[in-house]
């Protein structure tokens, strides 16, 4: 469980029976940290009663085993192409709204100005909640490879996002001593 707060997955793919662990219990905590990501269960359950479990428990997709792998490739390719279509490029932190097509932030409904970077490095950060950055990844992503600037450079607009969002309660952004940063949703 403690990877879905660490890790971003683009589909999961789980069993039913599982060495301790019930996989519709594991599809239900996975629905209530995301909605939309895709649940496919391959088992070997075959009764009616178990389908409707799954797809109670929120699975979008329901495979018995043996599986024909061409025919898992095609559904998975379907959910993921659903998935794409349903996510939105809006990233929400309690008051705070990200979003991407406008590269605009609101806090409270008010705008928040902030650069292209800014925006695109407070986007990262809350899009991995507690995944730490080193400040060599956020160079490495945001500035080019050319630049005469320092990975202290990266420091200065972590200050300037602190500021900005000083006034939002729903996160804040860690510094991992000697590694980089990290946000963390309150």
């Amino acid at each position: 469980y403690d990877a879905l707060y660490e890790t971003v997955f683009d589909l999961i793919i789980s069993d039913i029976m599982m060495p301790g662990t019930d996989g519709f219990e594991f599809a239900r905590t996975v629905r209530e940290q995301n909605t939309e990501l895709p649940i496919l269960f391959m088992t070997a359950r075959d009764d009616l009663t178990a389908k409707q479990r799954g797809f109670s428990a929120g699975a979008d997709d329901y495979m018995v085993k043996p599986v024909d792998l061409d025919e898992l490739l095609l559904r998975i390719g379907a959910l993921l192409r659903r998935a794409k279509i349903a996510s939105s490029k809006r990233l929400t932190a309690g008051s705070l709204l990200l979003d991407a097509d406008e590269h605009t932030a609101y806090l409270s409904g008010a705008e928040v100005p902030l650069t292209v970077r800014e925006f695109d490095l407070l986007y990262k950060l809350l899009s991995y909640p507690k995944k730490t950055f080193t400040r060599a990844q956020l160079m490495e992503e945001f500035w080019e490879m050319e630049t005469s600037s320092g990975p202290r450079t990266v420091d200065v607009y972590i200050t300037k996002l602190r500021d900005k969002f000083s006034a939002c309660p729903d996160f804040e952004i860690v510094t991992v001593h000697g590694l980089g940063y990290k946000a963390v949703l309150k």
